[in-house]
């Protein structure tokens, strides 16, 4: 999307702008002119995660905007209030917040420690409500100064299906939080002339957070960060009567003109990953397992092979590595086997038949055995509703790696 210069002289200030999202709605304002306060906690190089609020900054003058890079942690109120009063030292005010930063973590209810779930809570939706209300009497001034300011928080639509919160309730609870605060400030300050809106990717975006959940094999299937970007800076030059909105990048794209969607994808061509919370019901989900498994043709004895390889490499060592048990579900035409893999007791055993089981792994026998040879990503599967996942998707991960390494240690 060509920059129209409509952003110039504004201030934003964006959590979590160091990396991904942030960083690149923080790029496509530069090129207006515009001024960016980087308010994110990676100040030092991280082991595995890119770039720093001082990298990003870089990246941001360059591309001809301002920057203030400042060292924040949304959960403290101190840091945020601090971040706020420099950006409003240095540049005059704030004109447009963007509720980036955010924390993740797809576990049941059993497996979710009180401290990931306070993380969660306290970044994501404690998080937003915090730096809306200390921005909020700068977005009021503005609005006096004639010009036209926003909230933007990258979170989804709401919905209150269960299929959002069954196995992740901490993290649903939290990212909903966000969607929350749109739906209450966008009516709370509609007559003071801010607008308040949401906005979420159609499909998996390439971010850390993405390569944390699906690997860096998933990339080819995601799109880059510069359509959210493009998204948001469509979004930010509407005016108040464009407010309460939960929108979809692509949708908001498409109505301003965009045709060339492959401009956005990390490899052009392959198969979208539909992101997480968009509509994707199990009614759907059981539809395409029956496609699929009509396909399936010969496939037993390459699952018993994939068994007796899980079975010659189990040991105490690893039950205490993995220390989960596992219930497959490997349905074909209009049958189902069920398999309990359990990798917390003792030696580790594999029987059939149906027991207690920390994650339910739901699929095709082909699918079953693509995963063990490394050829299907269990994030990006679930995404893609060609496997159900129920419990413990950390879990679910881990046994993923363990049987492509077991595969490769076969070859």
């Amino acid at each position: 999307m060509i920059n129209t210069g409509k952003l110039a002289g504004y201030t934003l200030f964006i959590t979590g702008a160091s990396r991904g999202i942030g960083k690149s709605i923080g790029l496509k304002a530069a090129r207006d002119g515009a001024n960016v306060v980087i308010a994110a906690k990676t100040a030092d190089p991280h082991p595995k995660l890119p770039g720093t609020i001082y990298t990003a900054a870089k990246e941001i003058e360059d591309a001809g905007g301002k920057c203030l890079p400042c060292i924040v942690d949304v959960r403290e109120e101190s840091t945020v209030q601090t971040a706020v009063d420099e950006a409003v030292k240095t540049f005059g005010g704030i004109d447009i917040l963007i509720n980036n930063a955010s924390a993740i973590n797809l576990t049941g209810t059993q497996s979710t420690s009180m401290k990931k779930y306070d993380l969660m809570n306290q970044i994501n939706a404690r998080g937003t409500f915090l730096c809306s209300k200390l921005c909020l009497p700068h977005l009021l001034k503005s609005k006096e100064n004639g010009k036209n300011p926003h909230i933007m928080n990258i979170s989804p639509p709401l919905s209150l299906k269960p299929i959002w919160f069954k196995n992740h309730t901490a993290y649903s609870i939290a990212k909903y939080g966000m969607s929350l605060c749109v739906l209450g400030m966008a009516a709370e300050f509609e007559d003071k002339g801010i607008s308040v809106n949401a906005l979420w990717p159609k499909t998996a975006i390439i971010t850390a957070a993405m390569e944390m959940l699906g690997g860096k094999d998933v990339s080819s299937q995601c799109r880059k960060p510069e359509i959210m970007a493009d998204a948001a800076y469509a979004i930010l030059q509407k005016d108040i009567s464009y407010t309460g909105k939960f929108a979809i990048d692509d949708e908001v794209l498409a109505k301003e003109g965009i045709t060339d969607f492959d401009q956005y994808a990390v490899d052009p061509g392959k198969p979208l990953i539909l992101d997480f919370f968009l509509e994707n019901s199990d009614t759907e989900f059981e539809n395409q397992l029956q496609e699929r498994a009509k396909a399936a043709q010969g496939g037993t004895n390459e699952v018993q092979a994939v068994f007796d390889a899980m079975q010659k490499a189990m040991s105490p060592s690893l039950v205490a590595k993995v220390n989960g048990i596992f219930n497959f579900k490997l349905s074909a035409g209009d049958s189902t086997e069920s398999w309990i893999v359990d990798l917390k007791n003792g030696s580790g055993s594999i029987t059939s038949g149906e027991g207690q089981a920390d994650c339910v792994m739901g699929m095709t026998p082909d699918d079953f055995v693509a995963m063990f040879q490394g050829k299907l990503n269990s994030t990006t599967a679930f995404m893609q509703g060609k496997i159900k996942i129920d419990g413990n998707m950390m879990l679910a991960m881990k046994l993923e790696q363990l049987m492509k390494d077991m595969h490769k240690s076969k070859l």
